[in-house]
């Protein structure tokens, strides 16, 4: 699972192959439900940016804190739960660019936060879908992480409490983002990538918010 995490700033999403001049990034990095951050779309030739909500606000939702319960979706489910059929059907994926994201480790019975990054520290990105939806009379763009089973996954499986299920964030490298945008539903469990060895974990800042 993931309830939040940082965006590459302006220059580094051209690492991503992302014109920093295409959209104005004036919102706070870290990123938490229902906050905005960029998405990466299938364009005509290139990727575009847009800028979504955190938390899947489905096209038949009236209110904006929908998205607070559905920032991830389980691979599983996501074809079959109200909330995220409709994106999953018609083939919404997009990608989200990530610098760091942040998990709970339990330790002698207590949550720390850990801040989980690429060791050559560039950001990547990470397998979603999105959704549209009419709120006040406004179009509200929204978005899900998609998640798989981590429960003997040699690195995601230490995180989150000992009782649950362990989760996984899908990170799709370079080589596959193009391949995801386009993809069709019957198609996307091919992508569903488990975390590569390239990942490294520190304890998380204490000056960050942890709510």
């Amino acid at each position: 699972m993931c309830s939040n995490y940082e965006f590459p700033s302006k220059h580094r999403l051209s690492l991503l192959d992302i014109h920093e001049e295409q959209l104005e990034l004036d919102m706070k990095t870290h990123v938490y439900p229902l906050a905005p951050a960029p998405i990466i779309m299938r364009g005509a030739d290139e990727f575009e940016l847009d800028i979504a909500r955190f938390g899947l606000i489905p096209s038949w939702a009236k209110e904006l804190k929908f998205g607070r319960h559905t920032y991830n979706t389980r691979t599983e489910t996501v074809a079959s739960k109200a909330s995220f059929r409709h994106a999953w059907k018609n083939n919404q994926f997009a990608l989200v660019p990530v610098d760091t994201f942040y998990e709970p480790k339990y330790i002698d019975g207590k949550s720390h936060w850990y801040a989980i990054s690429r060791e050559d520290g560039d950001p990547f990105t990470v397998a979603a879908i999105y959704d549209d939806a009419i709120i006040e009379g406004e179009k509200v763009r929204s978005f899900s992480m998609l998640t798989i089973n981590a429960n003997q996954h040699p690195f995601m499986k230490q995180f989150h409490n000992p009782n649950d299920e362990k989760r996984s964030i899908i990170v799709i490298p370079e080589e596959s983002r193009q391949d995801w945008l386009h993809c069709d539903h019957e198609e996307a469990s091919e992508f569903f990538f488990e975390m590569r060895d390239e990942f490294i974990a520190k304890p998380r800042d204490p000056r960050l918010s942890e709510n």
